[in-house]
């Protein structure tokens, strides 16, 4: 039989979230934690993923805003199925490299290949983002739904990867806040 404390402890290990008052309780150290140990932080600026990371991130929101335009233009003129169809295809496979490489990178900073304790939520949320690419090829090469109803999968696919994107940045800017108030710190001892 399992004691409070028992339940506690089991759900404090099974819990892969770093936000414990997501799951309504809270964790005893009320002091936020840096993203990176020093050790993840050496291991990050170390590593090659991490530059691999840094180009494909942007190439890929070059491609993603080139494939919208095209795939909103399509939905409003009927003009340029094909080329909004490739565009999808080439953001999706993209997408699909993206992920591994981070994968890669994420094995190498923090010990495994997805979630992370740091980079949870945003993995959950990339777990969606994938669905919903790999859902537009499905339809795609099976022929599901009409030319307009695929552009819209791959709109919601879109957006799906537009809040992941956001998720990221903002995940950026957090580590570099983190690390100028470690510097802060540094110089204050």
């Amino acid at each position: 039989m399992l004691t409070t404390n028992g339940l506690s402890g089991l759900l404090d290990a099974l819990d892969a979230s770093p936000w414990g008052a997501t799951t309504g309780r809270r964790r005893e150290a009320a002091a936020r934690r840096p993203l990176y140990t020093a050790e993840q932080r050496r291991r990050r600026d170390a590593t090659p993923w991490t530059l691999v990371q840094g180009v494909l991130a942007p190439v890929q929101f070059a491609v993603f805003l080139v494939s919208l335009g095209l795939v909103l233009n399509f939905l409003a003129t009927g003009d340029g199925l094909a080329v909004a169809t490739a565009s999808i295809v080439v953001k999706t496979l993209l997408l699909y490299t993206i992920m591994v490489t981070g994968c890669v990178w994420e094995k190498v900073v923090f010990g495994r290949f997805l979630f992370a304790p740091a980079f949870f939520w945003e993995d959950v949320f990339s777990m969606l983002v994938l669905a919903l690419h790999t859902a537009y090829l499905a339809a795609l090469l099976t022929g599901f739904g009409d030319a307009s109803g695929q552009m819209l999968l791959a709109l919601a696919a879109y957006a799906a990867y537009l809040i992941n994107a956001l998720q990221f940045v903002l995940k950026l800017r957090s580590a570099r806040l983190d690390e100028a108030r470690a510097e802060r710190g540094g110089l204050a001892a």
